[in-house]
């Protein structure tokens, strides 16, 4: 007969059964994470978050005084990415979308597009977010129509969205959901 009084349950054991640490690796990349704005956990250990930035500054003055960071768990250009194929089961993909000076707060905060190359950017950043997503994997695409409607952003892709939403006082920002390998 088993003394049970000295049998030790997993669930009694203050060690875990698996050390994740070593085995385990984010299954969702975020591939322009800028500030992490709209993500609720902002640590997630299942988002890899890359940019192709990594900085500290301050926006505006007195009480509209702010630190913003853009500081991804890697450095990353979403034209080209260093993932193997198929390596994510969700990519999220929100681009920069504006066509704003240099040095203006819109790109600091969210990265800017140039007028002469936004359609090659956008389409090598679609192809990759692609490649990289697992087959039947979920993209999640992010556009604001303030400079470029999402129509013209659309034919960039061979790829269509499964469904979307626009949002915002002007219904100009779009969150579409894409299916890899699904018409």
């Amino acid at each position: 007969m088993t003394d049970l009084n000295n049998t030790q349950k997993l669930s009694d054991s203050t060690e875990p059964a698996i050390d994740y640490s070593t085995c385990y690796a984010p299954f969702i990349l975020d591939a322009c994470c800028g500030g992490r704005m709209f993500w609720f956990d902002k640590q997630n250990p299942n988002v890899l978050f890359t940019d192709i930035r990594s900085e500290e500054f301050t926006t505006g003055e007195g009480k509209h005084k702010r630190n913003r960071k853009v500081l991804p768990d890697q450095i990353e250009d979403f034209r080209d990415m260093s993932h193997s194929n198929e390596s994510f089961k969700m990519v999220v993909f929100d681009p920069p979308h504006l066509f704003a000076g240099e040095t203006s707060y819109m790109a600091r905060i969210y990265g800017r597009l140039t007028r002469d190359k936004w359609q090659e950017d956008l389409r090598k950043g679609f192809s990759e977010c692609f490649r990289v997503l697992k087959n039947d994997g979920i993209l999640i695409f992010k556009w604001n129509e303030s400079d470029i409607p999402l129509k013209e952003v659309l034919s960039l892709t061979d790829h269509k969205p499964l469904f979307g939403h626009p949002s915002g006082k002007a219904q100009a920002t779009h969150w579409l959901c894409f299916m890899k390998n699904v018409s």
